[in-house]
């Protein structure tokens, strides 16, 4: 009697498991997408915090992936480096929603530590609170100096990003460009990363 009783409750829950199977099976995997440069920073900075406790930014920039493409402010993948006092050292962290050539890797990756003495090209470590203009935002402002080279005929190269603060500016800037490197740049434009304002732009 105990088997006959039993018998219906293992088929129903049988049934079941073979339809939460075929309902998995059917959902769609979520595609990946990518982020803005804030985003980018708030997921890596966890990671940072763990590797020194005083890590402060030293610059954020977008890295182009083949596999995603890069509209809106976002990029598929970012590399944001810190800087410790104490420790005396610099160490890049990676964000990408793919893994990708250049060992690049899903998720937050951390990269090897260098030695830092607070001099590196011109660029000064500072507060993540400075960051308060995202690179959506920013790129709204750049493109709204860059009508005239926009309406160039022809393709234009996609669009990067580096944040960093230097002697130059007050504050943190954005560096909006169109190209693969600030070097072979079409066209550039300086966005002040706590106020939003436009500093220069760069033909």
């Amino acid at each position: 009697m105990r088997i006959l009783f039993l018998l219906p409750v293992v088929l129903l829950a049988s049934a079941c498991s073979d339809t939460n199977s075929e309902t998995a099976a059917k959902t769609p995997a979520k595609p990946v997408e990518p982020v803005t440069g804030q985003q980018a920073f708030q997921a890596t900075f966890p990671s940072a915090r763990m590797w020194a406790t005083d890590c402060q930014l030293l610059q954020i920039r977008s890295l182009l992936l083949d596999q995603i493409k890069a509209t809106d402010g976002k990029a598929g993948a970012w590399e944001i480096t810190y800087v410790s006092v104490q420790k005396g050292a610099s160490r890049p962290y990676t964000w990408s929603a793919v893994e990708a050539e250049g060992n690049i890797h899903q998720g937050v990756f951390g990269g090897s530590e260098d030695p830092w003495s607070g001099n590196r090209g011109g660029q000064t470590p500072f507060a993540p609170a400075a960051l308060k203009i995202d690179t959506p935002a920013a790129l709204i402002s750049a493109t709204s100096k860059a009508t005239a080279y926009l309406q160039k005929p022809g393709e234009k190269p996609p669009i990067s990003y580096i944040l960093d603060l230097t002697s130059r500016f007050p504050n943190p800037v954005w560096h909006v460009f169109w190209g693969a490197t600030p070097a072979s740049a079409e066209y550039t434009v300086m966005v002040d990363a706590t106020t939003g304002s436009v500093l220069t732009v760069v033909k």
